[in-house]
């Protein structure tokens, strides 16, 4: 089988997993989200006595609008949770609300990988929005410098979303022992737990791996222009 052929349909397949792992992350929130927690507290409460007990109490922890939309930020170090999470006392609402305090208990310990990610945003997030133009000026006008420069750029915006994954593991992996030991959750709740973390952490596994075969590819294609 020609290589590119391969190629396009390692691709294909990549994509594939990509959509199926979102719409898991979707139903395996939605699922859970209809099961409360034991210890009774919302996504607020957990992830304001997570932050407390690990000396961020200057660390505030907002709502914000959509679902999914959970997220760490680094620049004002806050903590905002979707509104399904925040007022929620659900497996999915505490396991999200936890993951999201593992992002900030690793920025104050300066967990090596988050440092390494938050030094590569400036030029991932430029390169991401400007490579796909130049790939694609590139093939189709030919200009072979113009590609290769495309291809650059998008190897550093895949060499972000490589660096992300032990940064969202360990956040998963902080956040499950930090939900035991705290009692948030209990051994028979251990299950939704990883449901919700492991369909989550599943998303950027796919995305990467979409990312990397695409990355092989041009580079493939930019190799046979040469031939």
């Amino acid at each position: 089988m020609n290589i590119h052929i391969l190629m396009l349909i390692l691709v294909l397949v990549a994509f594939v997993l990509t959509i199926w792992a979102q719409f898991r992350v979707k139903g395996s929130f939605k699922k859970w989200a209809k099961v409360e927690a034991s210890a009774g507290m919302t996504g607020q409460e957990v992830a304001r006595r997570i932050l407390d007990r690990n000396g961020l109490r200057d660390v505030p922890v907002e709502p914000v609008r959509g679902m999914l939309t959970d997220h760490y930020d680094p620049i004002s170090r806050t903590v905002r949770l979707s509104e399904p999470v925040y007022n929620s006392n659900s497996i999915s609402a505490v396991s999200v609300a936890a993951h999201e305090c593992g992002h900030a208990i690793q920025h104050k310990e300066a967990y090596g990988a988050l440092v390494l990610r938050h030094r590569m945003f400036p030029v991932a997030n430029i390169a991401s929005g400007v490579a796909p133009w130049l790939l694609l000026a590139g093939l189709f006008l030919q200009m072979t410098g113009l590609f290769l420069i495309g291809i650059v750029l998008y190897a550093a915006a895949v060499a972000f979303q490589v660096v992300t994954l032990p940064v969202e593991f360990n956040a998963s992996s902080r956040a499950k022992n930090i939900m035991i030991k705290e009692g948030f959750i209990r051994n028979i709740e251990e299950r939704g737990v990883n449901k919700v973390l492991g369909a989550a952490a599943l998303t950027y596994v796919a995305s990467t791996l979409y990312a990397v075969l695409e990355l092989i590819r041009f580079i493939l294609l930019f190799l046979s222009s040469d031939e």
